[in-house]
């Protein structure tokens, strides 16, 4: 029951504004940090004399470092707080995504993403696993589209400024644009640590901006709501869950999507005949905006229906039939666009929703783990795609396999996620429904 003299919505109202804005601020940054090496590319091959193959083998080693170190980086954020683990993170990834400036051979390449890697695990599963210290499920799923939105924002913003900083910064006090870029989209992660180590708080009972009233009714519906979860007392359990695996594969399946897109969008968009950086960022703002718009509107669609399974299955074949239909036109700017937009929103409006089902079922304090292992599972997917599509573009001399490859994958994790049964789902809504009316 609400507490007494306590308005219900302004309190979640109140930590929503104390807490998303900073979240989706920093992750902005860390996915920029992630993928800026797509743009990097489109100068750094031709300077370093790379192939395709070994700037798809650097891409992708960086989940190598970051699948490695997440689940240990989850269970230290839970044993050292949120407050100084997630500004460790920002701030050792800050750095060394500023020492991507001195690569020069391949070793370097390899060994510069791997450690970059390293240096971020645990930064995406530790605000979801966050996110449960302070909003119940029926509450988590709108929390964590808006902090998904950050994917598509980075895009938007990254793209012209990646294009800007690669075309105006070229040369400047001998420093090729690539450097440069690295240098200064670094040093917000480095800034944002310094900040999330003075605003955070590690839970609801530290945050002295909420009186005891309000604590009472954040931790009263939290509560209401761990009474019906799966709650496991080892990592054990969670390894023994079959859904969980089933989850693991599903988020594989699309996450091999979006890297592709991550990492090659700028490329793809080159091939149509398209040269300057900045033209190219400018346009990856188009297939990234329609992202952040279909995030939306497609999660509030899931959340009022209490239906998932669906909304997630079409939206991993919405972004299957664009790349496809991007690749068949590859040769036309506005079509292969067109089809580039529709993959785009897909794929990234897939990722919210797929979120909504581990965190509708999964408690205790195993679902750290949880949590990480299926992230894990479908970073893995990171390292893999654009490994896959580089070395298919050093074969075939195009990047049209490649993309029929990451079609087939979505394809896939559409079909799985038919087989997560609907009385999961509809456990999970049950949850919502009963910890809604405490």
């Amino acid at each position: 029951m609400p507490e007494a003299g306590v308005d219900e919505r302004a309190t979640y109202a109140r930590v929503t504004w104390r807490l998303l804005p900073i979240l989706f601020l920093c992750y902005v940054i860390a996915y920029l940090d992630r993928v800026n090496v797509g743009f990097a590319k489109l100068q750094m091959l031709h300077d370093l004399r790379f192939s395709e193959a070994t700037y798809g083998l650097g891409a992708g080693i960086f989940f190598i470092g970051y699948c490695c170190f997440e689940l240990p980086s989850n269970l230290l954020l839970s044993r050292f707080g949120a407050r100084r683990w997630m500004a460790r993170i920002m701030v050792t990834w800050g750095i060394i995504s500023a020492c991507m400036l001195f690569v020069r051979t391949p070793a370097s390449f390899y060994t510069m993403r791997c450690l970059l890697g390293v240096a971020e695990a645990g930064m995406f599963p530790g605000v979801i696993f966050y996110l449960t210290f302070w909003y119940p499920a029926w509450r988590r799923g709108r929390m964590v589209a808006l902090f998904m939105t950050a994917q598509p924002v980075s895009g938007v913003i990254g793209g012209p400024l990646s294009g800007w900083i690669l075309q105006q910064f070229n040369g400047v006090r001998h420093l090729a644009g690539w450097q440069w870029l690295f240098l200064l989209e670094a040093l917000p992660a480095i800034a944002m640590g310094v900040v999330l180590f003075f605003w955070l708080d590690d839970g609801i009972h530290d945050a002295r901006w909420l009186s005891e009233a309000e604590k009472s009714l954040l931790l009263g519906h939290l509560e209401a709501e761990a009474q019906h979860k799966e709650s496991y007392h080892s990592i054990l359990g969670v390894l023994r869950n079959r859904w969980v695996w089933l989850l693991s594969l599903i988020t594989f399946s699309s996450v091999m999507g979006l890297y592709g897109i991550s990492f090659w969008l700028p490329t793809i968009i080159k091939a149509t005949g398209i040269t300057k950086p900045l033209s190219i960022g400018l346009l990856t703002m188009i297939p990234y905006g329609a992202a952040a718009v279909a995030m939306i509107l497609v999660s509030r669609s899931a959340d009022r229906s209490g239906e998932r399974r669906w909304h997630l299955a079409l939206s991993t074949t919405a972004g299957g039939l664009g790349l496809i239909f991007a690749t068949i036109f590859a040769g036309d700017t506005a079509l292969s666009l067109a089809g580039l937009t529709l993959a785009t929103a897909g794929i990234i409006t897939s990722q919210p929703l797929f979120w909504s089902l581990p965190t509708a079922f999964l408690g205790g304090t195993a679902a750290a783990a949880g949590i990480a292992l299926i992230n894990t599972a479908g970073n893995s997917a990171g390292f893999v795609s654009p490994y896959v599509i580089g070395w298919i573009s050093s074969a075939t001399q195009s990047t049209r396999a490649g993309m029929y490859v990451l079609a087939g994958s979505l394809f896939l994790g559409s079909a799985l996620t038919l087989l997560v049964p609907k009385k999961l789902v509809e456990r999970g809504r049950a949850i919502e429904t009963t910890t809604k009316a405490s």
